[in-house]
């Protein structure tokens, strides 16, 4: 059976800060990787495309999708998907859910990445977390639409918020990314509305590398990563081994 994996982003650069390394490097491993886009992210993480002269909503929109189509090509996803909900605020209709919930059941992923469960900086990304988790508790419902096939229990990790400190995110999992770091750098820089976070975002992979190669003895064979990506598990992994 193809291998899936779903990214649940609340607007439409966040899975390339966020997971863009974790995408490619699975689809390079034959991972079929479905994106889902909320939000374009048009009211509050569009300034300089705002600051043009004659800019509508619309156009941010436009605008907006089309960046993140470059970066999903650049990061080799599947299907990427715009649910077009609004941002600042972000709100779900049940409609919504239930979309959302076709999605997990038509794609069967293996593992599911999504925001961090609190976010005072932007509300929006917490709001995603939660739905994320409700949507998948919906998705295993054998009561909800009977005759779809219902998602099993993939794994759903978290990805890393602007400002961990704040955010009571705790990595659990850190994933080399070196081998597919210039397809992540390419999507960053497919993200033009937003290139004051470029650099910061390299930061961020060559810092979580450090902590990958600290500590990979004993689990990655002690080996150096230039670039990584840190994620926060949901639940329990069912091991054989240690």
């Amino acid at each position: 059976m193809t291998k899936t994996a779903l990214i649940v982003s609340a607007h439409s650069a966040d899975f390339v800060w966020r997971c863009g390394g974790a995408i490619a490097l699975h689809a390079a491993n034959g991972y079929e990787v479905t994106v889902v886009c909320l939000s374009y992210g048009e009211r509050g993480e569009s300034a300089k495309l705002w600051k043009q002269a004659g800019m509508t909503l619309d156009k941010v929109k436009a605008g907006r999708r089309v960046e993140a189509e470059n970066a999903a090509k650049a990061l080799d996803v599947h299907d990427i998907q715009f649910f077009d909900l609004g941002d600042y605020p972000l709100e779900m209709t049940r409609e919504a859910k239930d979309r959302l919930v076709d999605v997990m059941r038509a794609v069967q992923p293996s593992f599911m990445m999504t925001h961090s469960k609190y976010d005072p900086y932007n509300t929006d990304h917490m709001y995603v977390s939660q739905w994320t988790l409700e949507c998948r508790a919906i998705a295993q419902a054998w009561g909800h639409n009977p005759g779809q096939k219902v998602l099993g229990a993939p794994q759903v990790y978290l990805f890393e918020p602007h400002q961990t400190e704040q955010m009571d995110w705790k990595p659990d999992v850190f994933l080399d990314i070196t081998d597919v770091w210039d397809k992540k750098w390419a999507a960053i820089q497919a993200m033009e509305g937003q290139e004051h976070l470029w650099h910061y975002y390299r930061n961020v992979a060559e810092n979580r590398a450090n902590h990958f190669t600290r500590n990979s003895g004993g689990q990655s064979g002690g080996r150096p990563a230039k670039y990584a990506e840190g994620f926060q598990s949901i639940y329990p992994r069912t091991v054989d081994e240690l």
